[in-house]
């Protein structure tokens, strides 16, 4: 798709360019008095953790932002791998994929010898994130998969919109309240920031709060939470812009050192015109904010072409600018309880995104950061508000989160320095010069981290097993399950089994048979399924309400390696009837393709087989035998609740 060929416009890319229009400012409707859940902020981190919640009618979610509307231009561009994965949860991926630049090779260039006040390409490389998922990394402006996301809340069964122009005042959680699940010890006050609203407040009792509101939080602070860190002192500009230029690499991600005036980042934007240039600028003097720094769009036009000599950069539209300061901050907690406190005290209040960590832009992180933060907090909010799970599964999300969030500061603190030739605070050198090589080996390293595909979360009761991984050595226990085809049984469609982990709350058993038929009722895949529909102990009989459908809080899928199957022949729990009218579910079993077998492409063992337990925000929770009945029945029991 090519756009913005006469001039930037936001808006839905579906929409020629000629007629399309910005979204426009939605009209203002009150504050509810009371909610579950409060969130405020309409970031990456915002809107996910209200798209998660917008799908359960039993739950009243309300979010707020001090902005006038939805996100027109700027921000955040680039969308992991990993990203992609969840909008496909959301059944969002097809047009973030469609729509985005999608990212395949990667340029460097350093000053040329013979000449070095010119610069030269030194190498040109396929992208290190290649391979590591279905999806490609892409580059897609910010706003726009804000609006699948908003598009995604107005279509649920909830029909969830934001309430923009407020702003947080005042945020009290009072501590004699936390610890009953039923009250809301959340006080939130706001002010009206629209013109008609002037000065009037709204105030919002919650059982639970989200602060999704950027690195200058009012919810952190209401909770005391410092953010632990320094800044770098170093300031870079960044520019959306349309030009023409005879720099032969315009159009692929680039990395660019020149002797004197310092480095480029640029990065290729979708519709075939856009460009992002991150510009590295002077050292900030001491207690100094990037936006102390008195440049305009023209100083960094005049920057950029200095260092892009002997190429010419001739800009013609600037769609967006921003400077900003290089630091890498994270919070002390992702939660209002102390610090060490107990996994039973539970938390009512909780920091995602911006809120939570802050660093430099260039590596790609923020969004890609942010929105994985609520994804792994919205379905445990969810499952305790609706009783299925102990609330002691909130205490999870900060130690799973925040160690992602050091990570991110520490790989951040790297590339900075990487990619500047100026020296940053505490470098005494009077200038950093790099060897590009250091940057593409870098990439390399950290491929799986910046793709989001490697990111793991440490061993608990909801990621345990670890001594079965042997069984499926490319199913990482902790890390996100890792798509790949199958057959399904009853119709011959090639499927991405991990297209079927949706953004529902729901956990997901997939079994993975041995050699043995699963139609011999002494195979040990044949005795499981009968363990999970029949036996008193089966956390899919135990943890299901009654009346409702069996696969409804935890859905079962199973791969055989066996070909000649049909369906009328397997257990019934595997083509479940459901529904009012108890109609068969035939989209339960696969088979390994031939050729694209995926017992090779995971590791799987396929003489014993093994089952893959997937939490709801697609990580693998477990790993076991397929004959430990037991031990499954016992991971469930931890944390869930028996439904009567």
């Amino acid at each position: 798709m090519q756009y913005h060929l006469n001039g930037f416009k936001p808006g839905n890319y579906e929409v020629p360019d000629e007629v399309r229009e910005p979204y426009p400012n939605p009209p203002i409707e009150d504050l509810p008095d009371e909610v579950d859940v409060l969130i405020v902020g309409t970031g990456p981190a915002g809107l996910t953790m209200a798209r998660q919640l917008s799908e359960f009618p039993d739950i009243k979610t309300c979010i707020v932002d001090m902005a006038a509307g939805p996100l027109l231009f700027g921000r955040a561009d680039g969308i992991s791998c990993r990203t992609m994965e969840i909008m496909e949860a959301f059944n969002s991926s097809e047009m973030v994929v469609k729509e985005t630049y999608q990212l395949k090779q990667n340029t460097f260039w350093e000053p040329d010898e013979a000449n070095p006040e010119n610069i030269k390409r030194t190498h040109k490389v396929a992208d290190a994130r290649a391979g590591l998922s279905e999806f490609t990394h892409g580059i897609v402006n910010q706003a726009r998969l804000h609006e699948l996301l908003l598009d995604g809340m107005e279509r649920s069964v909830t029909h969830l919109r934001p309430h923009y122009s407020r702003e947080l005042v005042d945020m009290t959680i009072d501590d004699s309240l936390t610890q009953d699940l039923q009250a809301h010890p959340i006080t939130a006050t706001f002010k009206r920031c629209d013109d008609e609203g002037a000065g009037k407040t709204e105030t919002v009792k919650a059982r639970f709060v989200v602060g999704t509101d950027g690195a200058r939080s009012k919810v952190r602070k209401g909770m005391e939470i410092p953010l632990l860190g320094d800044s770098a002192n170093k300031a870079w500009g960044v520019m959306d812009i349309l030009l023409n230029t005879d720099f032969p690499d315009i159009r692929i991600k680039s990395f660019i050192q020149s002797k004197n005036h310092g480095a480029v980042m640029t990065i290729p934007r979708e519709g075939g015109y856009l460009c992002r240039f991150y510009v590295e600028l002077d050292l900030l003097g001491k207690d100094k904010r990037a936006s102390d720094v008195k440049l305009t769009e023209q100083d960094l036009i005049a920057k950029a072409q200095k260092i892009f000599h002997p190429y010419t950069l001739d800009v013609k539209e600037v769609a967006w600018w921003s400077i900003y300061e290089v630091g890498q901050r994270i919070a002390e907690r992702f939660d209002n309880r102390p610090v060490d406190s107990p996994e039973e005290v539970i938390p009512r209040g909780f920091v995602a995104g911006d809120a939570c960590h802050t660093h430099s832009p260039k590596g790609g992180w923020g969004l890609n950061t942010s929105l994985p933060d609520t994804f792994n907090l919205g379905w445990k909010l969810a499952s305790v508000l609706q009783g299925k799970c102990h609330p002691k599964l909130l205490s999870t999300y900060g130690p799973e989160r925040r160690k992602v969030a050091q990570q991110l500061i520490d790989a951040d603190r790297e590339l900075s320095r990487l990619v500047a030739t100026r020296p940053t605070a505490g470098d005494d050198s009077d200038q950093a010069k790099v060897d590009t090589a250091k940057i593409e080996a870098f990439m390399k390293r950290q491929s799986g981290f910046v793709a989001g595909t490697s990111i793991e979360y440490f061993p608990s009761y909801i990621c345990t097993g670890q001594e079965n991984q042997h069984l499926a050595t490319g199913y990482h226990i902790g890390q996100r399950f890792h798509s790949a085809e199958a057959t399904r049984v009853a119709d011959g469609r090639v499927q991405h089994l991990g297209h079927l982990v949706k953004a529902d709350g729901r956990w997901r058993i997939f079994l993975f048979g041995d050699k043995q038929t699963p139609t011999d009722t002494s195979s040990e895949a044949y005795k499981f399924i009968d363990f999970l529909a029949k036996d008193a102990s089966s956390p899919v009989l135990k943890y299901t309400p009654k009346g409702a459908d069996i696969d409804s809080v935890i859905d079962t899928y199973a791969v055989f390696q066996q070909q000649d199957l049909s369906m009328q022949d397997l257990p019934d729990y595997l083509w479940p009837a459901k529904g009012k009218y108890g109609l068969r579910d035939y989209e339960k079993v696969f088979h390994a393709e031939e050729g694209n077998d995926i017992y090779d492409l995971r590791g799987i063992d396929r003489s014993q087989g093994c089952v893959v337990i997937v939490r709801p925000d697609q990580h693998i929770a477990a790993i076991l035998p397929v004959s430990a009945h037991e031990e499954l029945a016992k991971f469930f029991d931890v944390f869930m609740i028996e439904q009567k």
